[in-house]
């Protein structure tokens, strides 16, 4: 199944998708905009492109498992991607992705400009490649 990420930001939102056996994410893009009904006509356009049949929105829970107003904001905007697109989303959550992805590009000298304009695609692998390990770990254990 084709999965989709989306690590939703204020100013920049990276998307990322696996491939239909599950097991690889990649990045997509970075859409540029702040303005909510642009980015999710975008989504949306993406959607119609690669067929996603789930899409995975990161979700920042605190660091003691609350959900603060950020969270609660992503919760918000996967409904509205579900209203928009017609396709199903899980929350996932995504604490210490961005930090990650700093952590990943500064490993591999990715600096500067470059880094500010990919870092949320990679954030979005990152979120979508852990779902992916637990939905396969989860069905391991089914076995």
């Amino acid at each position: 199944m084709v999965i989709m990420s989306v690590d939703y930001g204020d100013a920049r939102t990276g998307i990322a998708l696996c491939d239909r056996l599950e097991s690889l994410a990649h990045p997509v893009e970075v859409i540029k905009q702040s303005y909510e009904p642009k980015l999710l006509e975008r989504i949306a356009a993406l959607t119609e492109i690669h067929k996603p049949e789930l899409i995975v929105v990161g979700y920042p829970k605190n660091m003691d498992s609350s959900a603060g107003e950020r969270a609660r904001k992503c919760a918000d905007f996967a409904k509205k991607i579900t209203e928009i697109t017609g396709v199903e989303t899980d929350l996932w959550d995504e604490r210490l992705t961005t930090v990650s992805a700093h952590m990943y590009l500064s490993d591999n000298n990715v600096r500067g400009k470059k880094r500010k304009n990919v870092v949320d695609a990679v954030a979005a692998v990152i979120i979508l490649q852990d779902y992916l390990d637990y939905r396969r770990n989860k069905n391991a254990s089914k076995i």
